[in-house]
């Protein structure tokens, strides 16, 4: 579980593709001092777990699944990352609860400065965007950020100095690819309010006459 505030922007060493998974080779400066094998860590936002380490760089596994579903197969050697380590129950949560189990991938496509901050604008799948509600929070490319401005084709986020400097999110161009995760929560509570299928055995499931008679309403 993370928390969506990047600790390092790594390089990454290289990208080995094997058939249809790889092995990414990342380097940091500020995260090596406690990692350990079998440690997770997010990178652009995915969860990937440590399979060596030496000195200030590890390696992990990139499956199938995650290379078709994310960003990370359009990595290579020198491409900048976005890394956090898997929070601690005693720090602060500073950010919102960030699974590292991204659900798609999104499309930079304008970019606009205002004040201090720049507007970053993202069109996105209409599966992803349902769950994506102003105010509420996403993970772009592990970055957790508060959403501005949605609508049926694409969604907006304010950028302020200090994550314009601590992540990778401005040095993307119009038309790259970000990684994206919902709010947990949301997803969550659409599955459980979501209509039984009428072909399986029918149960109480929850609605809102049930939230409201337990005190959720």
């Amino acid at each position: 579980m993370f928390t969506g505030i990047i600790e390092d922007i790594g390089d990454v060493i290289s990208i080995r593709h094997e058939g249809d998974s790889a092995i990414l080779e990342i380097k940091s400066k500020k995260i090596m001092d406690d990692v350990k094998l079998g440690d997770s860590i997010a990178v652009n936002g995915v969860c990937l777990t440590a399979r060596s380490i030496s000195g200030d760089t590890f390696t992990a596994d990139v499956m199938a699944e995650t290379l078709r579903r994310s960003s990370l197969g359009t990595l290579k050697s020198g491409s900048k990352v976005n890394l956090e380590r898997a929070m601690l129950l005693n720090g602060r949560f500073g950010g919102h609860i960030v699974s590292g189990h991204i659900d798609g991938t999104g499309t930079i496509v304008n970019t606009k400065r205002e004040a201090n901050a720049v507007w970053v604008e993202i069109s996105a799948d209409s599966k992803i965007l349902k769950f994506i509600i102003e105010k509420g929070s996403i993970a772009i490319d592990g970055i957790s950020l508060t959403v501005a401005y949605v609508d049926e084709k694409v969604f907006k986020v304010s950028i302020i100095p200090h994550t314009a400097s601590e992540t990778t999110l401005l040095t993307k161009k119009i038309g790259d690819i970000v990684n994206l995760e919902n709010d947990i929560v949301g997803k969550y509570v659409e599955k459980l309010l979501r209509p039984a299928d009428d072909s399986k055995p029918a149960g109480k499931g929850l609605s809102m006459e049930t939230l409201i008679e337990n005190g959720f309403m």
